[in-house]
């Protein structure tokens, strides 16, 4: 194991505006990091440093620091709190040993925030909750405690008392001494000794229990995560900040490692800098990295030489010889890495699941003489971001990207002005469809002319069930299609599926290569390239496909005489409700809502509920979609069923 070196990993999650950022920069404050704390909305905060987020006081890219405190380097991961930002908050949940989710003691338990919960569960870390702004007018400590245990969970551990909340007097009171000489509160040794058998039988034959006690059981049940502590401050004005970083040291687990075993790690952020070119964030798990090491990664199964190694405070940084095994840090010199991407070894950890963008949208330049530069521009933002899924049509000069929301364009108009001075429009987003087969049946295809070429290709195509995605199979001996073009027909087949015949994917079908033949003078594997596409549009024209849409699992809280008017709000969206359950003056309600129906719903059911209702989703599936419903695209490009055109383009004969 990695001696000497007791690093935490811990994230700082939230929905937008709950103050995650101005509690990073008092930990670097008072860590001795930074002289003063800086601000969001001035812009002087270290980890929210781009134009944009100075601009709009939001944080819309993670951002990394260290700092020391109680014998323990704190590695902080301040992420994004708006939702179209999902999949920046995804990538760093995989370098979390740990996190801390912040909710606004005003503005409560929120969608974003119950989606956050669900992720960090999913990936099985601990976990605290730090309820802020507790001096704020209308603050409610004690309804978010109650929700919290309803709705997250049973083992919710109060560890602190507010006093004076919604005043510019409010403070906090500990539950939990800080040795024997401070009497702990009997609430909380209640619930520490609840889950700790030993603990309990001392405590009903009235046998003291001391702090230091208490405090092991707690840590071993937090790291469990068996137990949720609940802590209470004002980042504002620097109340329970000590006191959650003193607890971050206490009970947080050290990361495991070790830096004698291979290397293994994994890229949770990449930016660009013009100087330097791409700087990967990495967090390592095993092993060790140093300057000019050779390390191999992902994306491109390939070796690059490291150049530097930088421990970084936002846009700052410290220049480090070693990188070692539980520690993150940036990493320059690797020059095709993308968001995501494993480094050395790969490990077998969980990964978290928020929202997928299921919008899709065209990017142009205003100026078209800047089309060139803008696909370069994309292209660096896509391995930034490479949830946008960036599809490049060089033939039509088309840039499309997948997105979360409109905000998320917003930003993205804004960065590419600040960082490569290019003005960018935006075409109408447009609901991601998908299609499958409606029956069975056969495509075939016989490219043999003009010469030299010969792929004859049978193809069985067959719907799958749903969210199978796709699997190929083939029954055809080596003797009529050799077996490096059967692996061409296989390697074709992701790409003649991308436009089906309402231009969407196709998935969830079964394809069996059936015949035919290859030639032992004629063929080559890209003849069977281009008779692939063909043969499988011919097959989809007769299978017939049906649109499949993407559907929301939805719940919904407001107060119970709201419910009506949102039952029925929700019938208009084509959405399925579930019975609803009411309990103190308020419904909750879930069920399943289509993505095209439910987009502006969340503003809807605030204009409903005079702004009382939460309206939380997550990502269901897809279902069947009538076309009257659904959306209709054309096909983009020459299509394979135009085989006389497709054939000239596939052979470079056409312009």
């Amino acid at each position: 194991m990695s001696e000497n070196r007791n690093y935490i990993n811990i994230g700082i999650v939230a929905h937008v505006d709950a103050g995650k950022t101005s509690i990073t920069e008092l930990f670097l404050h008072k860590s001795g990091v930074i002289s003063e704390p800086g601000n969001v909305d001035k812009g002087t905060s270290q980890t929210d440093w781009l134009g944009v987020e100075t601009e709009r006081g939001i944080s819309v890219r993670s951002a990394s620091a260290s700092l020391s405190w109680k014998d323990k380097i704190i590695n902080i991961i301040d992420t994004p709190g708006h939702v179209d930002f999902s999949s920046e908050v995804e990538r760093s949940m995989l370098a979390m040993d740990c996190a801390i989710i912040v909710i606004s003691a005003v503005e409560g338990i929120q969608a974003h925030t119950e989606t956050l919960w669900k992720a960090i569960r999913n990936i099985d870390i601990p976990v605290f909750f730090f309820i802020n702004k507790t001096d704020r007018a209308g603050a409610d400590t004690g309804s978010i405690i109650d929700e919290l245990k309803r709705d997250f969970s049973d083992n919710i551990i109060i560890m602190q008392e507010v006093i004076d909340e919604g005043t510019n007097n409010a403070d906090i009171d500990n539950y939990l001494g800080e040795d024997n000489s401070v009497p702990y509160d009997e609430n909380i040794l209640e619930s520490i000794i609840s889950d700790d058998h030993e603990l309990l039988d001392r405590y009903f034959n009235e046998e003291s229990i001391s702090t230091e006690e208490l405090e092991k059981s707690l840590r071993k049940q937090i790291q469990n995560r068996e137990a949720f502590p609940v802590f209470i401050g004002s980042a504002k004005f620097d109340i329970g900040i000590s006191e959650l970083m003193d607890a971050i040291s206490l009970y947080m687990p050290v990361a495991s490692g070790d830096d004698s075993k291979p290397v293994s790690g994994v890229v949770f952020k990449v930016e660009h800098d013009k100087k330097y070119g791409k700087i990967a964030s990495v967090r390592l798990f095993n092993g060790t990295i140093t300057i000019r090491d050779l390390v191999c990664y992902s994306s491109e199964k390939k070796e690059a030489k490291i150049t530097h190694l930088r421990k970084l405070q936002g846009k700052n940084y410290e220049e480090i010889n070693m990188l070692h095994a539980g520690d993150t840090a940036a990493v320059c010199g690797l020059t095709d890495i993308r968001a995501g991407d494993i480094i050395g070894t790969s490990l077998d950890n969980p990964e978290p699941e928020l929202l997928k963008p299921m919008l899709t949208v065209k990017v142009s330049p205003k100026d078209e003489k800047l089309y060139s530069e803008l696909v370069t521009y994309m292209h660096i933002i896509a391995d930034e971001d490479p949830a946008i899924d960036l599809l490049w049509l060089k033939d039509e000069r088309e840039i499309h990207i997948r997105i979360f929301g409109i905000m998320q364009l917003q930003i993205l108009e804004a960065i590419l002005m600040e960082r490569f001075d290019i003005e960018v429009v935006f075409g109408k987003p447009t609901v991601i469809y998908k299609e499958t087969p409606i029956t069975t049946g056969e495509g075939f295809e016989e490219y043999t002319m003009p010469k030299p070429c010969w792929a004859v290709v049978r193809f069985l195509i067959e719907p799958a069930e749903r969210g199978s995605g796709v699997s190929f199979s083939s029954d055809v001996g080596v003797n009529d299609i050799a077996r490096r073009y059967q692996h061409e027909v296989e390697r074709t087949i992701p790409f003649a599926l991308q436009q089906g015949n309402y231009g969407w994917e196709v998935t969830d079908l079964k394809i069996t290569l059936l015949g035919d033949e290859d030639h032992n003078v004629h063929s080559r594997a890209g003849d069977f390239a281009v008779a692939t596409p063909m043969a499988i549009l011919k097959g989809l024209q007769k299978t017939g496909t049906t649109l499949l849409e993407p559907i929301l699992n939805f719940t919904i809280t407001a107060p119970e005489e709201k419910l009506g008017i949102v039952v029925s709000s929700l019938t208009q969206l084509r959405a399925e409700v579930g019975i609803p359950n009411i309990e103190n003056n308020r419904f909750t309600l879930s069920g399943r809502i289509p993505v095209a129906t439910s987009l502006e719903y969340s503003t809807k059911l605030s204009s409903l509920t005079a702004g009382k209702g939460k309206f939380a989703t997550s990502f269901d599936g897809y279902q069947e979609c009538s076309v009257e419903f659904g959306e209709i695209i054309p096909y983009r490009g020459i299509s394979p069923l135009d085989r006389a055109k497709y054939i000239l383009k596939a052979r470079k004969a056409l312009s």
